[in-house]
């Protein structure tokens, strides 16, 4: 079992901070995931017809990570959350990249939603998970680059274990130990937003979509909610 906590102090900046565990055992990777390629296909396809497009900088659900970037001394616009440089991509090349069902699956759902989404390999991770100010010592190795190692700023938020860092600049790029691959039996999705009174719907119904994504190629999945008021859980 893995605690996920959300700091004091990161709860004390960011009171309406609301972020769903999406927890998934027994997943089978390497089986054909026809829900999610069609999730795919149909986004690729509102783009091209122009009736959908991603949500950009100027919407109030990227615009809040943003603020919320340049509070930790991060240029959002040169480092830029998860979903607004998914987004970007997308509307530019017209396709999201194909990586591995499970991964494909959190960035359908993140982009379509408008809302920063993530993924840890549990068997990868090491004790506790925390949201937390960074205090330049931990180490972070980014996804895709098994040699390179970097030290976050001190105040820079983080997802760490009592490893190193699983996440730089709270959801720009995650860590390449717990990267989730099509071997990952025991995975957990994050999906965050900071504005739980204005986008919590959004969140619940991209938790629930997710959920049925992963579902019918899992032993189990389950939903977990972090928010300051309750700021930890088991998974």
């Amino acid at each position: 079992m893995t605690l996920f906590r959300i700091s004091p102090a990161v709860a004390d900046a960011f009171p309406h901070t609301l972020i769903a565990l999406v927890t998934a055992t027994g997943l089978r990777g390497r089986e054909p995931w026809p829900g999610t390629t069609t999730a795919l296909r149909d986004l690729e396809q509102q783009l091209a017809d122009g009736t959908w497009r991603p949500a950009d900088e100027t919407d109030p659900r990227i615009e809040a990570w943003h603020t919320a970037y340049r509070s930790f001394g991060t240029n959002p616009r040169r480092i830029r959350p998860s979903v607004d440089a998914l987004g970007r991509r997308l509307a530019k090349k017209g396709a999201l990249p194909r990586i591995n069902p499970a991964v494909d699956s959190y960035n359908a759902v993140s982009v379509r939603h408008g809302l920063p989404a993530g993924a840890f390999d549990l068997d990868h991770v090491a004790g506790d998970v925390d949201i937390r100010y960074a205090d330049g010592s931990e180490e972070f190795t980014p996804l895709g680059e098994p040699g390179t190692v970097e030290n976050p700023k001190p105040g820079e938020i983080v997802y760490t274990d009592t490893a190193g860092v699983l996440t730089r600049h709270w959801n720009h790029r995650d860590a390449h130990r717990t990267r989730v691959t099509e071997d990952s039996t025991r995975v957990a999705f994050a999906l965050e937003t900071l504005h739980a009174t204005r986008d919590g719907h959004l969140l619940e119904a991209a938790a629930h979509e997710l959920q049925g994504l992963l579902a019918p190629h899992a032993e189990q999945t389950t939903v977990h909610h972090l928010t300051p008021a309750r700021p930890d859980a088991t998974v």
